[in-house]
């Protein structure tokens, strides 16, 4: 250990001095903590050794001995008041378990622990194993399995001479399906590679219909097959592959909205039907929707495709690249790299962590801990999961290529209404989803006092921010080539409760989103949430800008639309009569509605008081049965925003009359004041000095503030390893 000591003057013991005279103050260290900041100082190696003292020239060798070391320290007395940092040298620190810390390895306000890397090195936290003993594949049956243009391209690598036996499981993935731990995956270079599939990445087949006789409603009017009877495709591609026992599928079976991964139970070429093993798809099966296979040595033929042997142990795969000078990662581990339980005032800094099958990062519990600067790549399931505690928060990271989503923060108490404080700052998110596609954002924000902000958010099969409960705050992020892959869903989404209330999305830049089927929206308040402020974003060649989707409440204000279709489009589902529509107003909203203590609610947010009209007050007698006549979008304000582009559309039972319109500018083509194109940036969006928005009350927009901030923490993400694009 070192301890270096800080007079107030700021004057830093040397290096030399701290070496000489560290047993001298470790003696000394209550009188410093009197006088001055004592920091205490212990150093982790990828080289060092357990039994060494952990020191900067004698370091430990595991993260566990430094740990230890400071819990031997806080039991003999008091954290110096300056704090420990536990520095990582540069190099793989190669986990085959969780980091674990507890209460006893917390710091305090004064005295924090911090984790970090040393200065201009690149610590790695590592989940994985690197692959190089790669051979050209040599083996006739499976030369003559693989495409042609394959055969010369295509190496192959035995794990299990490599000691490696745990190949993971591939598991059913995807909407309404719990999280699961990814099986063993491959990565090149920093990047993920696909698993052999048809078509090849990017493109899908078509399901061709479904089994006669096993056709059944979807409860809007179509029809879908039965889930346990299968489906059909077109062509005859499967002809080709010689061993389907692993065979998996993957698809958005009914709607554009929800996918999964399926294991196939039963190919049959003749018919072409596709059965599943249970639990199967979703809904059921629709003709016309996108499917491909994967999991398939035949269909290895592109680079950067692989497939595993499990039976041999086998990896075969074709490189995108040369594979010398390059890092082939098979990852192995299937916990979290670091988990904090009930763990207060603890930082990591600087770190890259990698290559586990299950979430980077999981927080329980505690208060005041942070991920900063960090880099988080190419792990099974989520960046950092945050449950309960108080005011943890994720700040100037990079997360990118995660199986489900970036960060998911739990916190607060909905029947008190107490926020947590957790929040997620300045990060940069790129390609979450990759294996649960829908609704596993990259910000997921459940319970009270939350927040969002300085966000950049790109390349996602989905929506970016997903919020549900009170209180939160998405601000300054931007956003941008969304819903890659699916439809119907929300760059900033929330849908189904009239009690999640307080919510402010604001100073937001949002532009460029995909989608298909029925495309993407902006902010999208899905089935009848309401409540919810929208002040001061920005939307540029957004599909549906700014959706309300039969709630109520919200404040749509100082908003501009640049090229939208429309710019805002409402409508009133909870009137609809049909049987979906009636059962969610009528019961699923009316017993949220419920959950949530009244008094409360209705002091905090009085508007909650003109549900009453249609439900009944919460101490009388309900309206229901043919009484109750679904619930209106009442109550909702489009004010002083300004539109280059269509407008609005109101319709689906509600009528322009149920909004409340003031002061909009919604032909406002000559008040940008420079023209703007694709590569603009959040700032090309300044109004001119004599635009009529003035008059009508716009307020100045904080463009220069949106999106992605300089500091300290995102200077050390930066310095990590060079990142993919």
């Amino acid at each position: 250990m070192i301890l270096t000591k800080t007079n107030p003057a700021g004057d830093l013991l040397g290096r030399t001095t701290r070496r000489a005279f560290g047993s001298v103050l470790i003696g000394l260290l209550p009188l410093l903590q009197g006088a001055a900041v004592v920091h205490a100082d212990f150093y982790v190696s990828p080289t060092g050794r357990d039994g060494n003292p952990g020191s900067e020239d004698r370091p430990f060798a595991t993260l566990e001995a430094a740990r230890d070391a400071v819990r031997r320290q806080k039991a003999a007395g008091p954290l110096p008041r300056g704090g420990v940092t536990i520095w990582l040298r540069g190099g793989d620190h190669v986990r085959t378990n969780t980091l674990e810390l507890t209460a006893a390895d917390s710091g305090t306000p004064e005295a924090p622990m911090v984790w970090r890397a040393c200065a201009g090195e690149t610590p790695r936290l590592l989940g994985g194993r690197r692959l190089e003993a790669f051979l050209p594949v040599s083996d006739p049956a499976i030369l003559g399995r693989l495409a042609p243009v394959a055969r010369t391209n295509v190496v192959q690598c035995d794990l299990r001479a490599l000691g490696i036996a745990d190949f993971g499981e591939l598991k059913s993935r995807g909407f309404g399906r719990p999280t699961t731990t990814a099986h063993g995956e491959l990565f090149f270079d920093g990047r993920p590679m696909p698993l052999a599939r048809w078509p090849d990445e990017g493109a899908f087949e078509l399901i061709a219909g479904f089994p006669t006789g096993a056709g059944q409603g979807d409860d809007h009017g179509g029809s879908i097959g039965r889930l346990e009877a299968g489906f059909t495709y077109a062509g005859d591609r499967p002809r080709r592959w010689q061993d389907p026992r692993d065979l998996w599928v993957h698809g958005y079976w009914a709607w554009d909205w929800a996918n999964s991964f399926e294991r196939v139970a039963a190919l049959d070429l003749d018919q072409r039907l596709v059965k599943t093993a249970p639990p199967h798809g979703l809904y059921g099966f629709r003709k016309g929707q996108r499917f491909y296979f994967l999991n398939v040595l035949e269909e290895l033929d592109q680079p950067g495709e692989w497939f595993l042997d499990r039976e041999k142990g086998r990896l075969y795969f074709w490189p995108p690249e040369a594979l010398t000078g390059r890092e082939v990662l098979f990852s192995l581990l299937d916990q979290p790299l670091l988990r904090m339980t009930d763990v207060s005032h603890v930082t990591f800094r600087g770190l890259t962590l990698e290559a586990t099958r299950g979430n980077a990062v999981e927080i329980r519990g505690g208060t005041g801990n942070r991920i900063a600067g960090c880099v988080i790549r190419n792990v099974g399931n989520w960046g950092a999961k945050i449950t309960g505690g108080t005011n943890h928060g994720v700040i100037g990271c990079d997360l990118l290529d995660t199986g489900d989503g970036g960060v998911d923060l739990l916190g607060g108490d909905r029947q008190t209404l107490t926020p947590a404080g957790h929040f997620v700052e300045n990060c940069h998110f790129r390609r979450q989803g990759r294996w649960s596609k829908c609704y596993v954002p990259a910000i997921h924000m459940v319970g009270v006092g939350l927040r969002a902000a300085h966000n950049l958010v790109h390349d996602h099969p989905h929506c970016a921010i997903l919020f549900g409960g009170n209180d939160h705050l998405i601000e300054f992020n931007e956003i941008h080539h969304i819903a890659l892959e699916t439809g119907d869903v929300g760059a900033i989404y929330a849908g189904r409760d009239y009690s999640y209330r307080g919510n402010r999305i604001r100073h937001n830049f949002i532009h460029h989103t995909g989608g298909v089927g029925m495309g993407s929206m902006g902010v999208y308040m899905d089935d009848c949430v309401s409540g919810t402020e929208v002040f001061g974003n920005v939307f540029y060649k957004v599909h549906w800008a700014m959706f309300i989707g039969g709630g109520r409440d919200h404040r749509v204000e100082n908003n501009l639309f640049v090229e939208c279709d429309p710019a805002v489009r409402v409508d009133g589902r909870g009137l609809d009569r049909s049987a979906v529509w009636r059962n969610m107003v009528d019961k699923t909203m009316r017993q949220r509605l419920a959950e949530v203590p009244a008094g409360l609610y209705r002091e905090r947010y009085p508007e909650l008081k003109t549900l009453d009209a249609y439900y009944g007050p919460p101490d009388g007698p309900a309206v229901v049965g043919e009484a109750f006549q679904g619930v209106p979008p009442e109550g909702n304000v489009v004010a002083r925003n300004v539109c280059l582009g269509k407008w609005l559309e109101v319709g689906w039972q509600a009528t322009a009359a149920m909004l409340r319109l003031e002061a909009n500018l919604t032909n406002a083509i000559t008040s940008l004041a420079r023209p703007v194109n694709d590569h603009s940036k959040a700032t090309d969006f300044a109004l001119t000095p004599d635009s009529p928005a003035w008059d009508l009350g716009f307020q100045p927009l904080p463009l220069e503030r949106i999106g992605l901030r300089d500091d300290e923490y995102r200077r050390d993400a930066a310095r990590q390893r060079p990142q993919p694009r």
